[in-house]
């Protein structure tokens, strides 16, 4: 999208010298703007547009066209747009109306442009959308009535409106834009396309998303996660209400999803979600000017109390706390502060405060461990000189790496020392409140990153499931053309994956109840059991504690009979008997298959009143025993769960390993559409499945969805891993790398020569970075793949070689790279970990691996030549080398 974003030439389709059209708006924020490209008005009849030579067509302009601007009406716009791939334009903005939103003849147009942007490979951003600035080099092919300052924050938005809006604020506010993006209805390009652009953008320190809906989510996601790793991403959603979503709808033309996918996308994809506009603002600065901070323990320093106690309120509110001062921090308080200040926290250093008890506060508490964070806050009274203040917490600052904000209230009599701040990289805010909302959303991006260094595996490692079993059972039900599992099915597939369920046997007769029974044993419960009954109770079909042979003869003949008047063409297997359990919580784990991102874990509390209460959290699977606790720390229950006012708790790890293994259940079958444990009974001393519901998925079913393609996650891929001999009859563990390797590989790296750095690199690095580093480990597993080669000596792990292929978007080829450490060299660690990559990119489907190598690296000249690589001399200095795979 270079071309797109930074052209050369631009092309107006529709520019015009009518002042009420967009056409004129377009070519009136592009000429005399200080843009130093060449702008073309394409108009069928005007001999020229703002004093500028008009041209009927493309080919008429005899130049190159890096971007295309259409803004005509849509029935013109398909035509247009060959035209352009035609030409070889570079890319294409439709600011035009009337597609995705206008019904039927609107969705064949965007066939059509659609098949045509592939046909000639042009990304097209839009339509129905405002168009996009680019304040650096003065470029703004939108109308909008402003042009954006120059800035570092990226803002994506669906909707056009609202970026008027906010182009109008930004201005006054001073705040700035790398590029400031109207994405419209993302026929072609989508947000995930424009995370991945400008992740390699030095300008760009973050981005904010206003989303209405989603196209391309896997993209979007895979972008979101790499971007997130090291510069944030804050989001506002829109459509979350049930109207909203239908408005959404129509206003885009695409699928809203569900809001509580969303949220749980976001968090796994290390973005932070908001709920307003000043959020998203206040997020993305707070972000760019400070470390974001390690937990959410706030420290408050602030010359009056009030202000203080409602930060507070709304800190505990939002979920953070106020960090303890430790005996030595209140003894060094006491030195600086008079005997009157608070002795707690919020410190309350009083109303006639200057820079030095500031100063000695702030001093104290940035050292303090308990302290995650500090709010210093400042009311303006007679004897407070805010400049001072200001100067030196920005002193201050600069000595240590601990988050701090600021809010100095009031307007004129604090507007220099809020200059000062903001000049010192300290955010800062009118109101306290807004202050904890930015640090909450601070913690929230720092916790959400720590999601993104987890990698669950796609093989169990604490426990073997009966996969067999399960797909057996799956088997026979499609063949019976059902696809909704009766409660003993359902159970049966829990307990091929450990999962405890409670005794139970279907009787199909009024002896068989006698008899199942008994040999049961009392109490019992007894449930009608049929695919066709899902809210057994809704149906008079479940009796509870049943005492007796005589009962369960009796209860039986009820339940079928009460089955039957509730649904009289109900497919009735019987009743299912169990044992009655008695225990303290009853919880819900269930997940369901959403539109956009695929199946989502439910986790909450359960029990029949489970929508009333509404006490649920969500997560993506996979999951590992990490995971699975944020997971269930995340509700209201989870204090109970673990203990609460001496009341036992229960052992959550037991829980935990119960969602790590119904999370490989639903990684395992793309078939299961739905699954609701519900309630899942608990104590301090087991737990157990009480109830249990599957529905199979016809469509994946019939479209043979194989394990793992219907996740937005791909789960660490251990099949990959190898154990293999060196020349020398050394061991080398060959794996996928992680998060953790980190470190490893940054000490392969420091011990590299000169020389096999300038083959890798193709020059000389003189630091590899925690960026590169944090790129290097943190991969995704659904777009790159890199296999280590691992050592263990004394008992220490050490990464001797890499090699690594990243394909395209279409996952059609891919580019390949190797690096082996320099004493392993010459021992076989190049071949074994070529070999392998070469093995995995077989499997994932890839049809080309591509390289670029020194025509000095006699090594792996040869390595290429003899694994049947063709060669392209690129210049004296490089081969491109590619072979089939």
């Amino acid at each position: 999208m270079e071309k797109l974003f930074n052209p050369k030439t631009v092309a107006v389709f529709g520019a015009t010298n009518n002042e009420d059209s967009v056409g004129y708006a377009i070519m009136n924020n592009l000429v005399g703007s200080g843009y130093q490209g060449v702008v073309y008005p394409i108009n069928l009849k005007r001999k020229s547009v703002f004093g500028i030579k008009a041209y009927k067509t493309l080919k008429d302009t005899e130049d190159e066209i890096d971007l295309a601007v259409i803004a005509t009406p849509s029935a013109t716009v398909p035509g247009i747009v060959e035209q352009c791939g035609e030409y070889k334009v570079g890319g294409i903005l439709i600011i035009s109306a009337g597609f995705l939103e206008a019904g039927e003849e609107g969705k064949k147009m965007v066939d059509s442009i659609k098949k045509t942007a592939k046909k000639y490979n042009i990304p097209i951003i839009g339509p129905n959308c405002l168009g996009f600035i680019k304040p650096s080099i003065k470029l703004n092919v939108s109308f909008a009535n402003k042009m954006a300052l120059p800035g570092n924050i990226a803002l994506i938005s669906q909707s056009g409106a609202l970026c008027t809006a906010i182009l109008d604020w930004s201005v006054s506010e001073n705040v700035g834009f790398s590029h400031f993006i109207s994405i419209g209805s993302m026929i072609d390009v989508s947000f995930g396309d424009l995370i991945d652009y400008l992740d390699k953008d030095p300008n760009t320190s973050s981005i904010i998303i206003y989303m209405e809906s989603m196209t391309k989510s896997s993209r979007f996601f895979s972008a979101a996660r790499a971007f997130s790793r090291n510069k944030p991403i804050l989001v506002l959603k829109a459509g979350k209400s049930e109207a909203g979503a239908k408005v959404a709808l129509s206003h885009t033309g695409t699928l809203a999803g569900s809001d509580i996918a969303f949220e749980s996308a976001f968090k796994r994809a290390g973005m932070v979600s908001v709920e307003t506009i000043d959020q998203l603002f206040n997020g993305a600065q707070a972000l760019s000017k400070q470390p974001r901070p390690k937990g959410d323990r706030l420290a408050i320093v602030t010359n009056a109390g009030g202000p203080g106690v409602l930060a507070t309120d709304l800190l505990v509110k939002l979920g953070g706390q106020l960090a303890p001062l430790s005996d030595d921090a209140i003894r060094d308080l006491n030195k600086i502060l008079p005997p009157m200040w608070s002795h707690n926290n919020p410190i309350d250093v009083l109303g006639d405060a200057s820079e030095v008890e500031y100063g000695g506060a702030l001093e104290v508490l940035i050292q303090e461990n308990n302290v995650d964070a500090i709010l210093v806050i400042l009311t303006p009274q007679s004897m407070t000189d805010p400049v001072s203040i200001a100067k030196e917490v920005v002193r201050i600052s600069k000595k240590y790496s601990k988050t701090i904000l600021a809010s100095w209230m009031g307007s004129a009599d604090i507007k220099a020392g809020q200059e000062i701040l903001d000049q010192g990289k300290i955010p800062t805010f009118v109101v306290p409140e807004k202050a904890i909302t930015t640090f909450m959303d601070m913690v929230k991006y720092t916790k959400n990153i720590d999601l993104l260094y987890q990698t669950p595996a796609n093989i169990p490692s604490q426990f073997a499931p009966e996969k067999d079993k399960t797909r057996e059972l799956f088997n026979n039900l499609v063949k019976e053309n059902r696809y909704i599992l009766n409660e003993t099915e359902a159970k049966e597939v829990l307990r091929n994956y450990q999962i405890p369920v409670t005794q139970f046997e279907l009787a199909t007769t009024e002896e068989e109840a006698g008899e199942i029974s008994e040999r049961i044993g009392f109490p019992l419960v007894m449930k009608i059991a049929s695919p066709d009954i899902l809210h057994k109770t809704d149906a008079g079909g479940v009796a509870l504690n049943i005492q007796s042979k005589e009962e369960a003869i009796k209860k039986y003949r009820k339940i079928v009979a009460s089955a039957k008047v509730y649904k009289p063409d109900a497919d009735i297997h019987g009743v299912m008997i169990e044992e009655m359990v008695d225990k303290k919580y009853e919880l819900i784990i269930g997940s369901k298959k959403d539109p956009i991102f695929g199946p989502i874990i439910i986790f909450g509390m359960g029990g029949v009143a489970v929508e009333v209460f509404k006490d649920l959290n969500v997560a993506l699977p996979p999951l590992n025993m990490a995971l699975a606790q944020r997971l269930i720390e995340n509700t209201k229950i989870y204090k109970l769960l673990a203990g609460y006012r001496g009341m036992k708790g229960v052992d959550i790890k037991s829980i935990q390993f119960l969602l790590y293994k119904f999370a490989y259940l639903i990684m395992d079958f793309p078939e299961i559409l739905e699954i609701d444990i519900n309630p899942f009974a608990v104590d301090e001393h087991s737990g157990v499945v009480l109830d249990a519901k599957i529905v199979l998925d016809e469509e994946a079913i019939a479209n043979k969805v194989q394990a793992y393609d219907h996740l937005m996650i791909a789960p660490y891929p251990a099949e990959y891993t190898y154990h293999v001999k060196l020349l020398d009859d050394t061991d080398v563990l060959i794996r996928p790398i992680k998060p953790e390797d980190e470190p490893n590989e940054k000490e392969m790296f420091a011990n590299f020569s000169k020389q096999t750095l300038y083959f890798r690199f193709f020059g000389y690095i003189k630091d590899i970075t925690h960026d590169m580093l944090t790129r290097f480990t943190q991969i995704d597993y659904n777009r790159e793949m890199a296999l280590i080669g691992e050592i263990t000596v004394d008992g220490k792990t050490q990464m001797i070689g890499v090699s690594r292929i990243v394909s395209d978007l279409e996952n059609h080829t891919a580019e390949f790279a190797i690096v082996v450490a320099d004493p392993w060299q010459g021992k076989g660690v190049g071949a074994h970990l070529m070999d392998k990559i070469l093995e995995v990119a077989k499997r994932q489907g890839l049809k080309k691996i591509y390289a670029s190598v020194m025509k000095a690296n006699d090594t792996m000249v040869q390595m290429f030549k003899s694994r049947d690589f063709t060669f392209t001399s690129v210049d004296i200095n490089v081969f491109y080398v590619e072979r089939e795979v």
